[in-house]
């Protein structure tokens, strides 16, 4: 009788490990989450309100490109240029959108030739963004948030 109370006392102590609960803060909570969060993608593209007419969210996305697109090339083919030689280039440009909708441009990546034939290439980049409709930022998880996106434009000058 003796060994079984050794043996059940020896249990018990031995089990109260099964017993003990593992406390989770909540900022191992948003750890783990942060985790598994995608920050490259958002729910919503930003769009412009002609934009939000479109289903999908992919068509959302390439309307907003096509009409950026679209208002820059328009006010790059308004001025005129003159060129020593012909010019068909792909310049790059970085853009931000912020929480708020406000576009800002942060590079733009013209070849060297196109920049000796065209140097106000800069200029006329930022002065078509004067005139741009109302922007509505991208949306993750319910919250505006700011978003940062390159856009290719063909210019092309005969």
């Amino acid at each position: 009788m003796k060994h079984l109370y050794l043996l059940f006392g020896l249990l018990l102590l031995v089990s109260c490990n099964y017993f003990d609960v593992k406390k989770t803060t909540s900022d191992a909570i948003l750890n783990e989450e942060l985790k598994t969060f995608n920050w490259s993608e958002v729910d919503e593209y930003p769009s412009f309100a002609s934009c939000n007419d479109e289903v999908s969210k992919e068509e959302k996305k390439r309307c907003f490109q096509n009409s950026l697109t679209a208002i820059i090339a328009n006010k790059i083919q308004r001025d005129t240029i003159v060129v020593s030689q012909d010019v068909k280039d792909t310049i790059y440009i970085k853009f931000q959108i912020s929480e708020t909708g406000t576009l800002s441009l942060l590079e733009a990546k013209v070849d060297s030739v196109t920049q000796n034939e065209i140097p106000n290439i800069d200029q006329l980049i930022a002065s078509s963004l004067d005139s741009l409709p109302e922007i509505y930022p991208a949306i993750k998880r319910g919250q505006q948030v700011k978003t940062a996106f390159t856009l290719p434009v063909i210019i092309q000058v005969n």
